[in-house]
């Protein structure tokens, strides 16, 4: 067994299923023998219209690869792909941009605000209408300065009062729906200069991946 593994493109051999592939999992030091199942979906019709099946426990390669299978399948000149942030790539995004696809992706949520019991970039609204944001208590963070960063214009703004003080209200440390959901739009892909702040309809599917094991 051990001369067969050394053999292996991969090193590996799943003794309940040949194609079967060891993959890491979310959880630290975790893993599974299985499969990571894609999917791209017509958001109209729920149809699945594309899906791939691959050994990979992350989902970050296959945005494009999805995006032109959905494409072709539909026969669609321009397409919209709405992904969750397990998709998030720079180079996936550019690749779909270049081959006529839109996709909308939120950013990986990176900061440790909400292990800390603080507010996180979710729960503040960006109001393109007054080029402002909003906090979870509803107030209008004051504008403090705007500089230039690695190419691109960056806003400074205060700390409103109401929110220090919600701050200070352990119910008011849970996510607030209305929040959260309209600040995830301005996380996709699209520029934060458009200064859309409605959720776009997807046009022609939504790539939602599953992972399925096949035993130890």
């Amino acid at each position: 067994m051990e001369a067969e593994v050394a053999q292996a493109p991969d090193r590996q051999i799943s003794l309940t299923d040949p194609d079967a592939r060891a993959m890491a999992t979310n959880g630290k030091g975790t893993g599974l023998v299985g499969y990571n199942v894609q999917a791209a979906v017509d958001a109209e019709h729920h149809l699945v219209v594309a899906h791939e099946v691959t050994n990979q426990g992350y989902d970050r390669n296959q945005l494009t690869n999805m995006a032109l299978q959905a494409k072709a399948a539909t026969g669609a000149d321009a397409l919209t792909v709405l992904a969750d942030r397990g998709y998030f790539s720079g180079v996936e995004i550019l690749a779909c941009e270049q081959a006529g696809v839109t996709p909308y992706v939120p950013r990986p949520l990176t900061s440790n605000a909400k292990a800390d019991g603080r507010f996180g970039k979710q729960d503040f609204v960006y109001v393109a209408g007054e080029d402002a944001y909003r906090c979870p208590a509803g107030e209008r963070l004051s504008w403090r300065m705007t500089t230039v960063e690695n190419g691109m214009p960056c806003t400074a703004t205060g700390t409103c009062p109401a929110a220090a003080l919600a701050r200070s209200s352990p119910s008011a440390r849970r996510p607030r729906s209305g929040g959260s959901a309209a600040g995830s739009t301005r996380r996709s892909s699209r520029p934060c200069s458009e200064g859309s702040t409605a959720s776009p309809a997807p046009c022609a599917s939504d790539a939602r991946p599953s992972s399925t094991s096949s035993g130890p």
